[in-house]
């Protein structure tokens, strides 16, 4: 069974620092590509980061404050292959819920987390 769980989501203050983790499992990590993806209320779902063999993409919106990166348990007892989302220079505008998405390309996420909220205020 495929398990993406997110984690780390919160509330902070402009300027501030967040990051989120998502614990994945049940898919061969490396052969995908992993996503975060964000929706704010009234609001188009938006691509944050992605990262893959190919390497990572950003959102301009989030260039150069956010940072994707990945831990893979390499069949490690108890490890947990992970992604995650460093979130630096919050602005009131990152403020959404926060999905983990993995998939075969980035444009084709088959496997989303249960998302994490990110509330950032000025």
């Amino acid at each position: 069974e495929v398990q993406l769980v997110e984690s780390g989501g919160g509330l902070v203050q402009a300027g501030g620092s967040l990051r989120l983790s998502c614990a994945a499992s049940g898919f061969t990590f490396d052969g995908y590509a992993k996503c975060w993806v964000r929706q704010a209320p009234g609001k188009k779902r938006e691509k944050v980061s992605c990262i893959s063999a190919g390497g990572t993409s950003y959102a301009d919106s989030v260039k150069g404050r956010f940072t994707i990166s990945t831990d893979n348990a390499k069949n490690m007892d108890n490890a947990k292959n992970m992604v995650y989302l460093q979130m630096n220079s919050l602005k009131p505008e990152d403020t959404a819920v926060y999905y983990c998405a993995a998939g075969p390309y980035s444009d084709l996420m088959d496997y989303w987390g249960q998302g994490t909220q990110v509330t950032v205020f000025s």
